[in-house]
C-alpha cells in the first residue's frame, strides 16, 4: 500500500455542511475551495438548500452534477440554524466542518484542523475570519471589519494567539458533540454558533481557536445589505446577553453606547446649546482617523468608503441591541437544551 493510501485510512472522514441561501455569485467559489483542499481523508460536502430568489438552485445542481461528493438537501425554511441540522442528519462522517456560501476555505484548512483537533482534545475548532472585497466597496468593508475600530479585539476578526475560546467563527465539530447537544437550537436565527459553543463548554468540551485556520469571507455587497447584517447582530447579541448574562463586556455595550451618546449630542445640539455636536462630531473624527491605518494600500475609492462602513456598522449594531424585544430573549431561553456532560476525547 502506497504512503498516500495509507494516510487515508488514517485520517478521519469529513463530512462539509453549507447553509445555502441566495449565494449564486459566490456558491461556486466556495464549494471549488472545498473540494481542492488536500486532504487524504474521505469527504462529503451537503448543501442545504433554502427557498433562493436567484440562480442559486442552479448553481449547486451543475455542482452535484459535476462534482460526486457533492449532494444536496432541502431548508425549506430558508433559516440558517434549520439548514445546518438538515445537512448534519444527511451527512454520516465523524467529522463536521461547518462553512457558508460566501466563504472560502484556505487551502489545508480541514487537514489544519484535523490535526489540530487531535492535538487538543477540543470538540470544535475554528480560526480566522479574514474579509475579502472584490470591488470598492467590500474592500472598505473587510478593512472595516479587520479593524480594532470596528470590531474591537475580537480574535477571529483580528488574530491572535491560539487558545481556548469561548466560540469561533464557522468551526469543525466531533460529530459525537453534535449528536450529544442535539445540534443547533433552531430558535436562534442568528448567534445560533454563540449559542452552541455555550452549550459545548457548558457540558465540558474545549473550543479551539488557531490563527492558523483561515476562511476568506465576502463581504455584503451594499449598505442596505450590511445595515441589514449588523441590526441583527446587535438584535441577537442582546438575546445572548439575555440568555447568558455573563456573556455581556466592554466591547458589546460600546455601540448602543455610541447611539444613544450620538442622538443625544444631537438633541442638545439642536435644542440647547452647539456643544451637543460636540459628541457627534467626535466620533465623525474618531472613525475617520481610524480609518486612515485600516485603509493602508487599498485603492482611495476604497478607502474614502471606510468611515461609511464603520459608521454603518457600528450605528446599526447599537440600533439592533437597544431595540431587541424582550419577548424574542424569553422566547429563546424557553427554548434551552439542559448541557449533556461529555466524556473526555480519546486522542
Amino acid at each position: 500500500m502506497n504512503a498516500t493510501a495509507n494516510s487515508a485510512t488514517q485520517l478521519p472522514a469529513v463530512s462539509v455542511i453549507m447553509p445555502i441561501l441566495n449565494e449564486e455569485r459566490h456558491l461556486k467559489e466556495a464549494v471549488e475551495a472545498i473540494l481542492t483542499q488536500e486532504y487524504d481523508g474521505e469527504m462529503e460536502v451537503v448543501l442545504a438548500l433554502g427557498p433562493s430568489t436567484d440562480r442559486t438552485d442552479e448553481v449547486a445542481a451543475r455542482l452535484v452534477a459535476e462534482h460526486p461528493k457533492v449532494s444536496t438537501v432541502p431548508n425549506p425554511t430558508g433559516r440558517t440554524p434549520a439548514a445546518l441540522n438538515a445537512a448534519i442528519k444527511a451527512s454520516r462522517h465523524p467529522i463536521v466542518v461547518r462553512v457558508d456560501g460566501h466563504a472560502a476555505l484556505s487551502p489545508g484548512y480541514i487537514a489544519t484542523a484535523v490535526r489540530l483537533m487531535e492535538e487538543t482534545g477540543a470538540m470544535n475548532v475554528g480560526g480566522i475570519m479574514h474579509a475579502q472585497g472584490t470591488n470598492a466597496w467590500e474592500q472598505a468593508v473587510a478593512a472595516a471589519m479587520t479593524s480594532k475600530i470596528g470590531v474591537g479585539n475580537a480574535a477571529f476578526h483580528t488574530g491572535g494567539e491560539a487558545q481556548q475560546a469561548e466560540t469561533v467563527y464557522l468551526g469543525v465539530f466531533r460529530r459525537e458533540v453534535l449528536e450529544k447537544l442535539d445540534g443547533y437550537n433552531e430558535e436562534f436565527i442568528r448567534a445560533q454558533d454563540w449559542e452552541l459553543n455555550f452549550r459545548i463548554r457548558e457540558s465540558g468540551g474545549l473550543i479551539w481557536f488557531s490563527p492558523d485556520l483561515l476562511v476568506d469571507y465576502r463581504p455584503r455587497p451594499s449598505v442596505r445589505e450590511l445595515a441589514k447584517q449588523y441590526r441583527n447582530y446587535g438584535r441577537w447579541r442582546h438575546v445572548v446577553a439575555r440568555f447568558h448574562s455573563g456573556s455581556i463586556n466592554l466591547r458589546y455595550l460600546a455601540p448602543p453606547t455610541a447611539v444613544c451618546a450620538i442622538a443625544a449630542g444631537v438633541v442638545v445640539g439642536a435644542a440647547l446649546t452647539p456643544w451637543g455636536f460636540v459628541i457627534p462630531g467626535g466620533y465623525l473624527a474618531a472613525i475617520v482617523a481610524g480609518s486612515i491605518p485600516a485603509g493602508k494600500g487599498l485603492p482611495l475609492k476604497a478607502r474614502a468608503q471606510i468611515p461609511v462602513a464603520l459608521a454603518t456598522m457600528h450605528m446599526t449594531w447599537g440600533w439592533g441591541f437597544l431595540t431587541s424585544p424582550k419577548s424574542l430573549a424569553k422566547k429563546v431561553i424557553a427554548s434551552r437544551r439542559p448541557a449533556v456532560p461529555q466524556e473526555p476525547a480519546v486522542n
